[in-house]
């Protein structure tokens, strides 16, 4: 069976075709609360849920979105409205894969929404593919009802669904899906795995028609080749020092360090596609907060109070310290982190003005189907975006 990737925000309700009888919801399990929600800092909100379809057509898809998920969460790293980044929440789904409970619908939460952008790409790295069915209606309605979506109308909420077997499978109505979504105020755009016009005629472009999106459609299979960079070696070295300045505590504080350097090492699988470099720009990026795990930036976002915790709720440089020393040590990891991040953010820019010059047309890959959608509904919220 083919594969779809949807990226998106769905809501959806599960009607049967005439004649049918109703069709059951797939239950999914909901960790929700096993997450640690971001701080609400103030800042503008974008929720954005990644659906994968993992049966066995996609793996180019997938390896697509693995390899420009940083590429993707950068894109919106530079969009400011009232001079703010926004805070970004990624949920992901798999759906289609016989490995699947058929009860589910073959559909299953990989993450809620989170602003910890390891787990995401840890996720996206563990899924394999195994033939399926992929019910679209179905999984739209899926992430609807169990993700936790902002009730804010300011909030940008969008789904991205690609795929290349017909949208209308299943029992699933996606027009109802779909409907529902939109008056959730989710945006639903959808990218056709092949060429634009089998995505008309098999109701891909039906679907974000109702849902007031996108239709775009790109070669899965396409594997891009950048060319290395005199900045790519120096990219990389500060990336790797930018981990040394966290203080991993808590918990999941030690394992959350270590996955940290995995999905370094996974970035670095796919080097010619540059995700070294896209992943060091997001970690020097204002969505790379590790608050749940890190005591300088939990210390930043006032969920840790360096005066009062207990040496048992802290990391190890910090035990045994007074509240002025510790605050002395998280002060001066902060201070090496930022002029890490403004190095890389140099570097980062020096090196997007090359690639940009020796880039050449091609088949549209996941990234840019994905960009280009979130720049125009982005741009209808009074989103402005640096250096464009």
């Amino acid at each position: 069976m083919h594969r779809a990737l949807v990226l998106g925000i769905v809501t959806v309700s599960s009607v049967a075709f005439a004649g049918e009888p109703a069709a059951v919801p797939p239950r999914v399990p909901n960790p929700l609360d096993l997450v640690v929600p971001p701080a609400n800092d103030g800042r503008p909100l974008v929720q954005v849920a990644i659906l994968l379809d993992t049966s066995n057509s996609m793996d180019g898809l997938i390896n697509q979105a693995r390899t420009q998920l940083w590429t993707i969460v950068n894109e919106i790293s530079k969009a400011k409205r009232a001079g703010q980044t926004p805070r970004l929440e990624v949920a992901l789904y798999e759906y289609g894969n016989n490995n699947l409970a058929a009860g589910e619908g073959y559909i299953r939460m990989v993450t809620p929404f989170t602003s910890n952008l390891d787990d995401v790409s840890e996720k996206l790295f563990a899924l394999s593919t195994n033939g399926g069915e992929e019910y679209c209606g179905a999984v739209i309605e899926s992430a609807t009802k169990s993700l936790k979506w902002s009730s804010d109308p300011a909030v940008y909420k969008g789904i991205f669904i690609a795929g290349n077997e017909p949208f209308s499978q299943g029992q699933t109505d996606y027009h109802s899906s779909i409907r529902e979504a939109v008056g959730k105020g989710v945006v639903v755009n959808t990218i056709h795995c092949g060429p634009a016009t089998v995505g008309t005629e098999t109701g891909w472009a039906e679907g974000a028609k109702i849902g007031q999106g996108a239709f775009t459609n790109i070669n899965q299979d396409i594997v891009r080749n950048i060319p290395r960079c005199p900045q790519d070696d120096r990219i990389s070295t500060l990336s790797t020092e930018m981990n040394t300045t966290y203080l991993p505590f808590g918990t999941r504080g030690r394992a959350a360090a270590e996955n940290q350097v995995t999905q370094d090492a996974n970035a670095a699988k796919n080097a010619p596609s540059g995700a070294v470099a896209q992943r060091a720009a997001s970690k020097a990026g204002q969505n790379y907060v590790n608050a749940e795990w890190d005591a300088v930036d939990a210390a930043a976002a006032g969920k840790l109070d360096l005066k009062t915790a207990k040496d048992t709720e802290l990391p190890e440089k910090l035990q045994n310290k007074s509240p002025e020393e510790r605050k002395a040590i998280v002060a001066d990891m902060a201070k090496r982190r930022e002029a890490i991040r403004d190095e890389l953010n140099k570097l980062v820019a020096e090196r997007e003005k090359l690639i940009a010059a020796a880039q050449r047309e091609g088949d549209p890959t996941l990234d840019a189907a994905v960009i280009g959608s979130i720049r125009a509904q982005l741009g209808q919220q009074k989103y402005e975006f640096e250096g464009k």
